[in-house]
């Protein structure tokens, strides 16, 4: 266990330190450094490690040990959930309002845990301009939810092989977000995806069935997932609507 972080130099091709060397204390901060390069994101979420800083510090890159993950045939619907899944209220897409989807999460982002009102409110413009340089690659996605013309929630990660990485969500209106991810979870189970990442704990993704999980599992999950085959368009199918539609 490293008992100080691990600087990265700024070229993209330089590797990231195991994961087992991120401090205790902050939990998981492993290394400071580098850069949000397209190769050194996919590298570092590859390792089972994530970038998140504020507005004027470094890059920081964070493995928290234990991870909390989503499989995606374990999604918990509630009661309210499965009420305004019946009365078909919103209108789901995927892909269709990146831009959007990671703008609102920027103004609307919950604190993590151990975070500050203040800390948890903002996605720093270096961000977003690299995860939407992802979105023109294909690497990250977004579901929008919409009531008529309107976005009113949604979330955006990336996809690695059979791997869905969840960086942030956002709602408007209630259960929004939670629209988003039980759609998002069916389409990734039909995709036999075998995890979603969603990073550290909260009340609100533990309510819709995520799990801590060691961070050695964790990591062994993505190793294994990685490489596998991705889904050709990323697109609702028929299935998927029914699959949904029968669960609620």
């Amino acid at each position: 266990m490293s008992e100080q972080l691990i600087y990265l130099p700024a070229d993209s091709d330089s590797p990231f330190p195991d994961p087992t060397q991120a401090l205790l204390e902050p939990n998981g901060l492993l290394a400071v450094g580098g850069d949000l390069s397209s190769t050194r994101l996919i590298q570092a979420y590859r390792s089972g490690i994530f970038p998140w800083f504020s507005d004027g510090d470094p890059i920081l890159w964070w493995s928290p040990d234990p991870r909390a993950v989503l499989y995606p045939g374990q999604l918990h619907i509630s009661k309210s959930l499965r009420k305004t899944l019946r009365n078909k209220r919103y209108d789901v897409s995927f892909d269709q309002a990146f831009d959007e989807v990671i703008a609102a999460c920027a103004e609307s982002r919950t604190p993590r845990a151990g975070e500050t009102a203040e800390l948890g409110t903002w996605i720093t413009d270096e961000m977003s301009n690299a995860y939407q340089k992802l979105f023109t690659e294909g690497v990250a996605h977004s579901i929008e939810v919409r009531e008529g013309s309107r976005l009113v929630g949604g979330l955006y990660g990336l996809s690695i092989g059979r791997v869905f990485f969840g960086e942030s969500m956002f709602s408007r209106v209630s259960d929004a977000s939670k629209v988003a991810m039980a759609y998002l979870c069916t389409q990734l189970a039909a995709w036999d995806f075998a995890v979603i990442d969603c990073q550290v704990a909260s009340s609100h993704i533990s309510s819709l069935g995520a799990i801590d999980i060691p961070r050695k599992v964790f990591c062994e999950l993505v190793t294994a997932h990685c490489d596998a085959d991705e889904p050709q368009k990323w697109q609702f199918d028929d299935n998927s609507w029914q699959r949904l539609c029968l669960s609620t």
